[in-house]
């Protein structure tokens, strides 16, 4: 299938699906266990000053998992705004392509050592939609229509 407007589309409506699934997993996540439960409210109740303002371990946290939301949710406009260029025959578009998919790959090895199996596998397919949409530029940068 050489078609890269398709992968490109394919590839934004996966990671949409991925950064809604992220959001929504990361905010609504509380430990189950009375030890985790112990260390969250530890995070939400110590105080950090720093830099001229105060705030939580917890807020520092979510902070984080919400700026990953950002990206993913800007992987899947791009990945959507690159099915637009491949349609309209844009060149360099294979370039981001590989450079999306070699972030995927980031993501697979984040993923299984720090977080769990449904992520690792999001960022599989993810990886591979990339690649499929990358091998499917022609060399010369232009796409076909669809």
């Amino acid at each position: 299938m050489k078609n890269p407007v398709l992968w490109f589309r394919i590839t934004a409506v996966l990671m949409l699906l991925f950064a809604i699934g992220h959001t929504l997993g990361f905010l609504a996540f509380r430990p189950s266990a009375a030890e985790g439960q112990a260390v969250w409210e530890s995070m939400n109740n110590v105080h950090i000053a720093e830099g001229g303002s105060t705030f939580t371990y917890g807020e520092f946290y979510r902070g984080f998992g919400l700026s990953i939301s950002a990206f993913q949710f800007f992987f899947a406009w791009l990945a959507w705004i690159l099915a637009s260029m491949a349609r309209q025959r844009v060149p360099g578009i294979r370039a981001i392509a590989w450079g999306m998919f070699a972030v995927m790959l980031a993501e697979i090895l984040l993923s299984l050592k720090y977080f769990s199996v449904e992520p690792a596998i999001f960022s599989v397919i993810g990886a591979l939609c990339f690649a499929m949409a990358a091998i499917s530029v022609p060399q010369t940068g232009v796409a076909r229509e669809q």
